[in-house]
């Protein structure tokens, strides 16, 4: 996997906004099937910031209802949070 398969998209959110802020980390969207050390080289070749830390996690999809009786799903996903190194950060526009 090339780190734009890895990497799928930066999550900005209010608590992601104070993690960024206060210790340096950074909630991303990543590959179900990539691991650790996959998001760590993704991240400092896209961003060219240096990664102390990657913690992941899988998040269940939550069950949802459109406009009909029927039930279904959101897609399952995988959340890694990234602390970088005191000094860089990543520009989010």
């Amino acid at each position: 996997m090339n780190a734009y398969d890895v990497i799928k998209t930066v999550r900005v959110t209010e608590k992601g906004t104070i993690q960024s802020s206060k210790f340096n980390q950074y909630t991303l969207v990543a590959d179900r099937r990539a691991t650790a050390p996959q998001i760590k080289r993704a991240v400092e070749q896209l961003f060219k910031v240096s990664v102390v830390r990657v913690n992941t996690l899988n998040v269940r999809g939550k069950a949802r209802r459109q406009m009909t009786k029927a039930a279904g799903k959101d897609s399952d996903w995988k959340k890694a949070i990234v602390t970088l190194k005191q000094g860089d950060k990543i520009e989010l526009i």
